[in-house]
């Protein structure tokens, strides 16, 4: 058995990608990315042909959701890319951080979905919305989910446990959400692997600084880049997955 690593940050987007499709198949994001996808149509002024997917990881929302649109993904981590290129190799990904990139053209869509987690400060949370704001076409929609991402709706010392297998390998992954000071707007996500390979066990531990705001701040925030802001519930069928707050911006007609 190998010992525990020395703990280090953001390695499920590294050297721990290769997991991923392992413990998060593309095949789990099929209903949540339907229902993005009717959110989008239902709430657009314009007919959407192209969507520009910001933070796309590996690509899983992709996976289903270029069915129905021209996508354009793009991501800070190149595991992440590498991975998403593989599983969607009809859509163009580009390396670029949210807060910052600047793609030179506008879509009929902008999406960020859980990568919108890792935008620690209200300052970067608004750059993100504005890199969404700039690539919007008038009439156009932005979508993001705010999932455990407000005080409103965090829970303290919050621990799951889940087992995947593929190809050989089963994966159990413990998950621990903790805020060691509520009064700022950052909380930690620790992951432990417990990996096997013909019943031999390596285990690896990955820490993730993620950012908690208030729901006010969101909308506030979407509201002062230049959003039409409402909100709808995302709610799949399975139970254990609760409720989901999804902030859209609709970018007003000229």
């Amino acid at each position: 058995m190998q010992d525990i690593c020395t703990m280090k940050e953001n390695r499920l987007y590294k050297d721990l990608a290769w997991t991923w499709p392992i413990i998060s198949p593309p095949e789990d994001y099929i209903e949540e990315s339907k229902k993005f996808r009717d959110l989008i149509i239902k709430h657009s002024k314009i007919e959407v042909k192209t969507l520009l997917d910001l933070g796309c990881g590996g690509g899983h929302n992709d996976f289903t959701l270029k069915r129905y649109f021209e996508i354009t993904g793009v991501d800070v981590n190149s595991q992440m890319l590498e991975g998403a290129k593989k599983l969607n190799p009809e859509v163009t990904y580009l390396s670029g951080d949210m807060r910052s990139v600047r793609l030179g053209k506008t879509f009929d869509a902008v999406t960020i979905f859980d990568s919108i987690s890792y935008m620690l400060t209200v300052e970067e949370l608004r750059a993100a919305f504005q890199t969404a704001y700039v690539h919007l076409n008038p009439g156009g929609v932005f979508l993001t989910y705010m999932e455990e991402e407000t005080p409103e709706r965090f829970k303290q010392n919050k621990t799951t446990v889940s087992t995947h297998t593929k190809g050989g390998v089963e994966i159990t992954l413990i998950e621990n959400q903790y805020d060691p000071d509520p009064r700022d707007t950052t909380f930690e996500a620790t992951f432990i692997f417990l990996i096997r390979r013909g019943g031999d066990l390596a285990i690896e531990a990955d820490r993730h600084l993620l950012g908690i705001f208030h729901l006010a701040t969101w909308i506030d925030l979407a509201k002062k880049v230049g959003f039409e802001v409402t909100l709808a519930n995302l709610k799949l069928d399975d139970p254990n997955y609760p409720e989901v707050p999804i902030l859209i911006g609709i970018k007003p007609l000229k």
